[in-house]
């Protein structure tokens, strides 16, 4: 089969297209023909060696994909532990979602890590209700747009960060309330500004400054979810302001969730049902051939992507 193959860490150099044989299909898995491969930022620390969980190599990345069951055909989204950046994959039964014939190719996948991502950290995690005020980061994202939209869903205050006006202007047509400069210089001053004294909840996924002027946006008791550090600062953050403030910080890992029998599949219902609806819509997905899976990677790192990238392996 043709795939994405990495042999040593680093950058986007190291990811080679290739013909390599076909893994053998481990048990509980199931095998997929694979349309579209999901491109995520845990795919570039994957790659730089930077990601939570090791992984071995030579390495096959993408963590999630769509397409077909082999022996069946049917239409699925799967969550994988590697692998997807190829013509054939493999996933866990309990990670692969039939998709329904009026939700696209596209669409499934943007709601595949993406919309479980920004489902769960909301729902499962802040548990946001009617009425608060959330800050949003990366809100012109693949999960960042995601998140405006479903805590609009609940009839929040979304208050979206993003570090360019087109992508300002996107988060504010998706439902922002306000929109804040992600890199601007007086980041903590705004933020203030932008929440009317104090957020409920937060998302962070930067780390660095940006963690700690999004904390210092929370009101007392305020929670904080993080689920990225794309910075590559790591921040440690002090127990006694902790204590002093009673804010929360928790942390958030998509696969936490893949052992646990109804929390994709409910989530990927209610997902669908919102896009039926029209309560969330899906920007525009960015598909790279294969063959060019080293730009796809540097475009993402540099944030010259919107809504979600992913990959064709027929190309």
């Amino acid at each position: 089969m043709r795939a994405v193959v990495m042999e040593s860490y680093g950058e986007p150099e190291v990811l080679a297209v290739g013909d390599v044989r076909e893994p053998e299909l481990r048990h509980g898995h199931r095998r997929i023909e694979v349309s579209l491969a999901g491109v995520n930022f845990a795919d570039l620390h994957v790659r730089d060696n930077s990601y939570l969980a090791g992984v071995p190599l030579p390495y096959i990345p993408g963590n999630e994909v769509v397409g077909r069951i082999a022996d069946t055909g049917e239409r699925v989204a799967a969550l994988t532990a590697g692998g997807g950046y190829a013509e054939v994959a493999q996933a866990r039964r309990l990670t692969t979602m039939p998709i329904p014939d009026d939700i696209d190719d596209a669409t499934a996948l943007a709601l595949t890590l993406q919309g479980q991502s920004a489902w769960h950290l909301l729902h499962t995690v802040l548990r946001l209700q009617p009425g608060e005020t959330v800050i949003i980061p990366a809100a012109a994202g693949g999960v960042g747009s995601l998140a405006v939209q479903l805590a609009k869903r609940v009839d929040a205050r979304v208050v979206a960060l993003a570090g360019t006006e087109s992508k300002r202007a996107l988060a504010r047509d998706l439902g922002a309330d306000v929109t804040v400069d992600s890199t601007s210089t007086t980041l903590a001053d705004d933020l203030k500004d932008a929440v009317d004294g104090a957020a409920d909840a937060a998302l962070e996924m930067t780390g660095g400054a940006t963690l700690r002027a999004t904390m210092d946006a929370l009101r007392p008791f305020g929670r904080m979810v993080v689920y990225g550090g794309v910075s590559g600062v790591e921040t440690p953050v002090s127990t006694r302001d902790l204590m002093a403030t009673g804010k929360a910080v928790q942390g958030f890992w998509l696969p936490l969730l893949y052992g646990q029998r109804n929390a994709l599949k409910g989530a990927a219902e209610d997902l669908f049902a919102a896009i039926r609806s029209s309560e969330i819509r899906i920007p525009k997905v960015d598909v790279y051939p294969l063959a060019e899976v080293a730009r796809a990677h540097e475009d993402l790192a540099a944030r010259r992507t919107v809504g979600k990238t992913a990959l064709d392996p027929s190309l």
